[in-house]
């Protein structure tokens, strides 16, 4: 029984990447043997998905390149899997207009994603300039109020740590994470406690009759932080929030240094 135990476990069928710093360096490329570990999983038969807080509609020249057509987006509010959504959650419009009141008050601004565009409480502020220049955005355009009652996911910019709190009051089911990319400070992602990488990981693998050892995980951000608690063997990567490390498994290099490629080989997986 002990043998057999093991053996499924090792038997890994699905990988969940994440995107800025894991497998995209700061300037925004990838290493070539990020694609090559990739490709070499692909061939033993492991499905790859694409698991980040961006917005799907500004990830699919990345997917394409990569060779791959499984996604998780907007931190685990929409899933796509053989073209067919998942997983389709969007944020509750009253909460969204609390947190717009808040950051109306002191000079906040959010971006909020539909399926189709990044809508922005400002385009012209030097946050949003910084923030849209780091993502390379292109869909822009300024929040309507008609477009909340389609929003998947947001980000707050211009937030000091201290200031966090009074988001998080608004809602039990709600925080604030960190976003860790180069480039971008004092913004933080809306994580919803029932709605994140983490829950949305768990319904990919009870849809595809999945178990939590068969499936592999990579990291760098606070935004990770279920993903990695919810798959077999979760990485981080040595470039990632120090607050992350103690909920993964596995630590491997820098996104710099191949970090995919060598957590996979850790597990036997490439070579």
């Amino acid at each position: 029984m002990i043998k057999q135990a093991k053996e499924k476990s090792m038997n890994y069928k699905i990988l969940f990447l994440d995107i800025d710093g894991t497998i995209l360096k700061p300037d925004h490329t990838y290493t070539p043997s990020t694609k090559e570990a990739i490709k070499q999983v692909q061939q033993q038969g492991l499905l790859v998905f694409l698991c980040t807080g961006r917005p799907l509609h500004e990830v699919n020249d990345l997917a394409h390149e990569l060779g791959v057509d499984a996604y998780i987006g907007y931190n685990g509010s929409y899933a796509v899997y053989q073209d067919t959504p998942l997983v389709n959650e969007p944020m509750k419009r009253n909460t969204l207009e609390e947190f717009l009141s808040i950051a109306s008050k002191h000079q906040h601004e959010l971006v909020c994603y539909t399926t189709k565009k990044n809508y922005f409480t400002s385009l012209s502020s030097p946050a949003t300039k910084d923030f849209i220049e780091v993502f390379q955005l292109k869909q822009n355009e300024k929040l309507t109020d008609d477009s909340l009652d389609h929003i998947l996911g947001a980000s707050i910019m211009n937030v000091s740590p201290e200031q966090v709190q009074w988001y998080e009051a608004i809602e039990e089911d709600i925080h604030l994470s960190g976003v860790n990319v180069n480039g971008v400070s004092n913004c933080y992602d809306i994580i919803r406690d029932s709605v994140n990488k983490g829950e949305t990981v768990k319904k990919v693998l009870d849809h595809l009759q999945l178990y939590k050892e068969q499936a592999i995980a990579f990291g760098d951000g606070m935004n990770d932080k279920e993903m990695l608690q919810t798959v077999g063997e979760g990485f981080i990567m040595e470039n990632g929030d120090p607050q992350l490390f103690p909920y993964a498994k596995h630590q491997t290099t820098s996104v710099d240094n191949s970090g995919i490629f060598n957590g996979l080989k850790k597990l036997g997986l490439v070579k």
